[in-house]
């Protein structure tokens, strides 16, 4: 296989400039939200000093986007998702702002600094469906899976990079002027999707309500392969994400040395790049079930190994195979998700992939906690990646339209 084919395919930013423009301004955007959760997190820590405060950020950001997000995917199968995404981009934006307004003048409570960063999540929850719709609507089918792998490289670049430069900034410049620097970058995310068509919805458009949302349930209720998909990223996430054991590992093998902590969610970030760099060969395989299944599969059994191994070191390479592994399973399963959902139900069911990926880990991380408190951290990631491993062997064997080639045979309804 030629190296040309290996290396991730990069025909979408060649073939379509606005999809180009499109992912400049994501890509800037994610650079700037990264940044603002490094701030915000040293914000209600220097406010507060205390862990229970902090942890209520993740809170903050999760609920709206568990509360509201299947809802605001009605409304994007309802409208047009460009105007939709360019009002919540403006949200986010003005929320961005008003963080900088307070972190200027140090006026503002804790309580309102949270309430900032649980609105400008409910923006986020709102132009999420509407943007699941516009890689497959913007790009023909055989290219949808590069331009979320190009989406996924991106996205894991800033995750590596945004959290070191906001330290770097903060230092500089204070509290306030990250909070600014994040609401400039929602301009270019605007500018991007400025440019888009109008995108109503392909087919009847969603129902008002409750209605909307019970309709698009029972698409993924009554859907095997998309539900199969969902599935598999639950596997992986709430029965073996290991990030809540972080702090043990680093104490039992590297002395609770504050400076290798970093270490273990590089090691994910790392293997992501690579995996996503290294992704043309697999977007251009077809088969993006057998891909996801695959690579859930190997994400359980590499952290079975991390909890196996005494090595330190390799217990870090092993955490760098993990973050391909799923890398490859979650540039698969979108792909899976976004080219067999009809377009009239997208917003819905994207929602509820963002759901499941907000919560999924969240969950994962506290099963981890638990385990290792009752047993210990060897355990929990032990116990955690077999039963992943078998999880997706079950979702395998029950779904066989996963394994099979899109040339060959259409998914099933």
């Amino acid at each position: 296989m030629s190296l040309t084919r290996t290396l991730i395919d990069v025909r979408p930013l060649r073939t379509s400039p606005v999809f180009r423009r499109l992912l400049i301004g994501r890509t800037v955007s994610v650079l700037g939200s990264f940044m603002t959760m490094v701030t915000v997190m040293y914000q209600v820590w220097g406010m507060t000093h205390s862990a229970a405060w902090t942890g209520a950020v993740g809170l903050a950001q999760a609920l709206p986007l568990v509360g509201f997000g299947l809802f605001a995917g009605a409304w994007a199968d309802r409208g047009d998702r460009r105007r939709i995404f360019l009002a919540a981009t403006v949200g986010q934006a003005a929320c961005s702002a008003l963080l900088a307004v307070q972190g200027f003048t140090g006026h503002v409570p804790v309580l309102g600094v949270l309430a900032l960063v649980a609105a400008q999540s409910f923006f986020g929850a709102v132009g999420g469906p509407a943007a699941g719709v516009f890689v497959p609507r913007l790009l023909p089918k055989e290219q949808v899976a590069a331009g979320l792998a190009l989406n996924q490289i991106t996205a894991q670049s800033m995750m590596l990079l945004g959290p070191a430069l906001g330290g770097l900034l903060l230092g500089w410049l204070g509290i306030g002027a990250c909070y600014l620097i994040d609401t400039l970058s929602f301009g270019l995310a605007f500018y991007g999707a400025h440019g888009l068509p109008a995108l109503p919805p392909e087919g009847e458009p969603s129902r008002a309500g409750l209605h909307g949302v019970l309709d698009g349930l029972r698409f993924l209720a009554g859907h095997r392969v998309v539900r199969g998909a969902l599935i598999t990223d639950l596997a992986a996430t709430v029965l073996s994400f290991p990030a809540s054991l972080f702090p043990l590992i680093n104490a039992e093998r590297f002395g609770d040395n504050p400076r290798t902590l970093g270490l273990f969610l590089s090691a994910f970030a790392v293997g992501g790049i690579t995996a996503s760099a290294l992704s043309g060969s697999v977007t251009r395989l077809g088969r993006p079930g057998l891909v996801m299944l695959c690579g859930a599969g190997a994400w359980g059994g590499a952290i079975v190994l991390v909890g196996l191994t005494t090595s330190p070191w390799a217990g870090l390479g092993l955490l760098v195979l993990a973050g391909a592994a799923d890398t490859a399973s979650v540039i698969s399963r979108s792909t899976i998700v976004q080219t067999h959902t009809p377009d009239a139900l997208l917003g819905r069911v994207t929602a509820a992939e963002q759901i499941v990926g907000q919560a999924g880990p969240s969950l994962g991380n506290v099963r981890g906690g638990l385990v290792a408190g009752w047993t210990s951290g060897t355990t929990a990631l032990v116990s955690g990646g077999l039963l992943c491993v078998l999880a997706v062997a079950s979702v395998g064997a029950s779904t066989p339209e996963l394994w099979a080639s899109e040339s060959r045979k259409k998914f099933s309804e």
